[in-house]
């Protein structure tokens, strides 16, 4: 099969993918850059600071990929919405919806096998989290609702369901935080460390567990599914254009609510990691914003696996070398590491198209050059 070669003005495959998103990030940290510095920091200390707190040693590795795998479970799921062309915002309340079912399963099964729980968890976190995107999704191919109203909804929704079942359902008996008892043992989700110093390699106390595995074989799953199955090609067309998807006999509604009840899927399964994984109960809030910084992923990621993994790794450090950064230099308080994070995700995100513009026109020129010898 040719490779197509593309249009004059239009980036090449590898600028679009990785040319593009490493000025994003070079942009964003020069402006972090001057914040600090305008602080009076040394930028390079802070930025030192950072890398090292993040993979500077066995323990930090661990805590960036326990985060990097909810930003791949969220990247992923806004991802598949994209490529239906719909904006999924509703990933945290997939996410908190997701993790309620993990906990239902480890409660009511606490005496079974790992072996045996497990994948009923994994199906009760992502059937729970596809319910939650089911629905925006039925609603916008059938009542014409927009998914962006709808799925900032049902994130609301989906906190105060939360806060329902833990004041007054789940709670301890006798409790006075809004958590659930804890979990048998027997279900908890292996930690690498754990395995790892079996083998005698020491990985420190991270909360990285097997979950990050899962997300790894999503990816895989995601990109067999979306190019190259009918479904997936069907959820691309509609994507491209609906109303020629409509003349080609597809029907864009199923295209819709397919890819929202996988998008939700994939969002629910942060419960794995989180609920079965680390803490080892239901709590409050335990989606920490993952489903927000998911959009961002995808997006600096280019909605494909691959850039997503890359991506997730990147926020992962960042959520990890900034508690480190704001430990180490007590001006630079978590607040401000939260402002350059922020930062981050501006350039990355809402600000990707404002810089693929001079891109676009410094591979035009040669285009035009060519086109008038």
């Amino acid at each position: 099969m040719r490779r197509r070669n593309p249009s004059p003005g239009e980036l090449p495959r590898w600028a679009d993918y990785a040319l593009l998103p490493a000025i994003n990030l070079a942009v964003a940290l020069l402006l972090s850059g001057l914040l600090v510095w305008g602080l009076g920091v040394d930028p390079l200390q802070a930025l030192e600071s950072l890398v090292g707190g993040a993979v500077g040693y066995p323990e930090a590795i661990g805590f960036t990929l326990y985060y990097a795998t909810d930003f791949i479970f969220t990247g992923l799921a806004v991802a598949v919405a994209f490529h239906c062309g719909l904006f999924n915002i509703g990933g945290e309340g997939q996410a908190y919806v997701g993790g309620l079912g993990t906990a239902l399963v480890c409660l009511w099964l606490g005496s079974w096998p790992l072996w045996a729980v497990l994948p009923i968890a994994i199906l009760a976190s992502a059937g729970f989290g596809a319910v939650w995107g089911v629905i925006p999704g039925y609603l916008q191919a059938k009542r014409g609702s927009h998914i962006v109203i709808t799925t900032i909804m049902f994130n609301f929704l989906a906190e105060a369901l939360m806060t329902y079942l833990l004041v007054d359902v789940l709670i301890k008996p006798g409790g006075q935080n809004p958590e659930s008892v804890e979990f048998a043992p027997g279900v908890w989700l292996p930690f690498i460390h754990d395995i790892l110093g079996a083998l005698g390699y020491d990985m420190g106390e991270a909360p990285l567990n097997l979950s990050f595995l899962l997300a790894l074989l999503c990816c895989l799953g995601v990109w067999l599914f979306i190019w190259h199955t009918r479904w997936g090609y069907e959820i691309r067309a509609v994507g491209h254009n609906e109303r020629a998807a409509h003349y080609a006999g597809i029907s864009a509604g199923r295209a819709i609510i397919l890819a929202m009840a996988i998008s939700g899927g994939l969002a629910g399964l942060v419960g794995i990691n989180d609920i079965m994984g680390v803490h080892h109960r239901l709590i409050l809030g335990f989606s920490n914003g993952f489903g927000f910084v998911g959009i961002a992923v995808a997006l600096m990621g280019r909605n494909h696996p691959v850039g997503i993994v890359i991506a997730a790794v990147l926020f992962g450090a960042l959520y990890q070398g900034g508690s480190e950064l704001s430990f180490d230099m007590p001006k630079l308080t978590r607040d401000l590491v939260v402002v350059i994070q922020g930062l981050i995700i501006l350039v990355c995100g809402a600000l990707e198209h404002a810089l693929r513009a001079p891109l676009d026109s410094l591979f035009r020129r040669p285009a035009r050059a060519s086109a008038g010898s």
